[in-house]
């Protein structure tokens, strides 16, 4: 008989830090969670983040811990394909051959799309999961076994208040990737409706948007972002081609009304009655219109974009899920002995 999570003993997962939100609600589970740290951090030793507060089973752990530890660690999450050859250096143990392993999918493919093969599409020994169904989709993952987990995203509360006759959008690096986030739209809907913008790198979007009613907010702690997006009328998502953002659920969460672009996950995230999301430029000016003129109306439908995402994304939801797959891969565990010593040298970082 299948043992419930709640019956199944906590594992030790080894997991980078890479996606803040993501990893703030993984590392929300029972089990113990090792994060490779290096001295001078970086996007191979970034450790626990700085600035906000994990739970205590969340373990920083440098390679030479990881060396100690390598008997313990019961399943690798890995997210890229240079994590591979850490976890060999690190463990002296192989993902997928005698270190059970699980690839975590954030991204859409890049390049041609459909046709893009994953890192792993020859291996049948690391499943992927993917956070969206249209992720899993697009990807084209060979032999690799494939799931969706939807993300999970702690509740910020039911905020709105909608003050501000101004749309919250958030973006990270939007210079960078510009139309990838649907940066050259956003003089248009600042015509319609002025833009507050936050995240990551956004003190650089005067370079590539010259409109006086954009205005860069900049990359706010989550508690302060969140405090101000629930004082906005609406929230605008702009992004041609992304997974589904955890903005665009926190914004739900808070109880904004969205409208959007009807792309990647987004198209089926956001129903008529918690936003507008379309293909169409004019549909979502007239929207941000509706909702500028109407405050009673985006409340209503902010309402109703809570409920959804709440239902949704929960993290109890996603934690069982995480319990299931953890549990499952490993349970694969190979009867291979791990080799010996293991190389603990760091790695010099490796630009993504």
């Amino acid at each position: 008989m299948t043992s419930t999570p709640a019956t199944r003993p906590s594992l030790t997962v080894l997991h980078w830090h890479v996606h803040g939100s993501w990893s703030t609600a993984f590392v929300q589970g029972r089990h113990r969670y090792l994060l490779p740290t290096l001295p001078e951090r970086g996007p191979w030793g970034g450790g626990r983040p700085a600035a906000w507060s994990w739970p205590d089973a969340a373990v920083e752990c440098s390679p030479e811990e990881l060396v100690a530890r390598a008997d313990e660690i019961d399943v690798v999450v890995l997210q890229r394909p240079e994590e591979i050859e850490l976890v060999e250096r690190w463990t002296g143990r192989t993902p997928g051959t005698d270190l059970p392993a699980v690839w975590l999918e954030h991204n859409t493919p890049r390049g041609d799309a459909p046709a893009t093969r994953h890192p792993v599409a020859e291996r049948d020994d690391i499943p992927v999961v993917h956070v969206t169904h249209f992720n899993a989709l697009m990807w084209d993952c060979g032999r690799a076994p494939t799931r969706v987990v939807d993300h999970g995203v702690l509740d910020p509360g039911h905020r709105y208040t909608g003050e501000l006759d101004r749309a919250a959008v958030v973006v990270n690096e939007p210079v960078r990737r510009n139309r990838v986030t649907g940066t050259d739209l956003l003089a248009g809907f600042a015509d319609t409706c002025g833009l507050d913008v936050f995240g990551i790198g956004t003190e650089r979007l005067p370079e590539a948007v010259e409109h006086p009613d954009v205005r860069v907010i900049g990359d706010l702690p989550q508690h302060r972002m969140h405090a101000e997006l629930a004082r906005r009328r609406v929230y605008l998502h702009p992004i041609r081609w992304t997974s589904l953002g955890l903005a665009l659920i926190e914004s739900m969460m808070l109880g904004l009304p969205v409208v959007g672009l009807a792309t990647a996950e987004a198209a089926v995230s956001v129903p008529p009655d918690a936003g507008v999301v379309s293909t169409d430029l004019d549909v979502l000016h007239e929207a941000l219109r509706t909702y500028r003129a109407d405050p009673d109306l985006a409340r209503a439908h902010g309402t109703r974009a809570r409920e959804i995402a709440t239902a949704r994304f929960s993290v109890d939801r996603f934690l069982t899920d995480w319990d299931d797959v953890l549990a499952e891969t490993a349970a694969s565990r190979s009867t291979v002995p791990a080799r010996s010593g293991p190389d603990a040298r760091p790695v010099a970082p490796v630009p993504l």
